[in-house]
């Protein structure tokens, strides 16, 4: 398992991400996703020859696509990945996006309860585009997010954020974080977790996923375990052009387990839900490493 500095795809100065948000507000994202699907992914590809076949390996192993298709859905999901990236800096410049949500109802009833309660995501789709969407008006809702990010990615999230009522909760070295999210559940709030890759601590939790083990990071679901937080799974899925769709779906164990049990219950049960989607979406999984271990076997290109 590797930490969120794999990818995270805001690489860049910050004189750059400035240029990127005045172009997007004059032209819009097509011209930037033409640029990107011919000239940058390719350029890409050659560069980061690991990344592309990490994502061919889960292509033709977990997908089981053939070679030839498995090679066409790797460059598309690296397309889709750069639309993702600039899909977010379109919203930094004032583009609207439509979200279309599914089960918002689920959503809508827990934030009407006095308990507080926790939302996994996982690095597919752009669960980022949801923080842009959602409005905290009914409990205060905290995310946690990536400490490394550029500074100026920071500020254009911070401030769409805090129009929606939404703390961002930075990870910490120290690990301090945890004891923000502690907190914020113990008063009722909202605590959002990646639950696919390790923020400081190694600890992980094994589950089949796409018909192999794959480890996840033990402390997003140990944390609901331990404060007996209703827990959902939230998936943000590009569609079309200015366009997601958001899938809310509950994260359930038996609460007859003991704790220990009850959270590698839970940790399944996530990745039962995540499988579902990457069935529907599997060129939207933004994970570029190795995520079930070594796998180069004998596949060759």
């Amino acid at each position: 398992m590797k930490s969120d500095k794999v990818v995270h795809g805001t690489d860049g100065t910050q004189g750059m991400h400035r240029t990127l948000i005045k172009v997007l507000r004059m032209m819009g994202v097509w011209p930037m996703y033409f640029v990107m699907g011919v000239f940058v992914v390719p350029f890409y590809v050659v560069l980061h020859r690991q990344a592309f076949m990490a994502i061919y390996h889960y292509m033709r192993q977990r997908q089981g696509f053939g070679r030839w298709k498995s090679l066409r859905m790797t460059y598309l999901n690296h397309y889709r990945f750069g639309q993702v990236v600039i899909d977010r800096f379109a919203m930094y410049a004032g583009l609207e996006f439509k979200l279309e949500r599914v089960n918002n109802e689920l959503f809508e009833e827990l934030s009407d309860g006095d308990e507080g309660f926790v939302i996994l995501s996982c690095h597919v789709g752009s669960y980022e585009m949801a923080g842009y969407t959602f409005t905290a008006t009914k409990k205060p809702y905290n995310a946690l997010v990536y400490g490394g990010e550029t500074q100026s990615v920071m500020e254009n999230r911070r401030k769409i954020f805090a129009k929606r009522g939404i703390r961002m909760i930075p990870t910490s070295e120290d690990m301090s974080h945890i004891y923000e999210m502690n907190n914020a559940l113990a008063e009722g709030e909202i605590v959002s977790i990646p639950a696919d890759r390790i923020f400081g601590s190694p600890r992980t939790v094994e589950c089949q996923l796409l018909g192999a083990k794959a480890k996840l990071p033990l402390g997003p679901f140990a944390l609901a375990t331990q404060r007996e937080a209703k827990t959902i799974a939230i998936f943000v899925m590009k569609e079309a052009n200015y366009r997601y769709k958001v899938y809310i779906r509950p994260v359930q164990a038996d609460t007859q387990l003991n704790r220990k049990e009850h959270t590698a219950a839970l940790a399944q049960a996530f990745a039962t839900e995540l499988e579902t989607i990457l069935k529907k979406y599997p060129e939207q999984w933004y994970n570029y490493y190795e995520f079930w271990g070594d796998e180069r076997s004998d596949d060759r290109l």
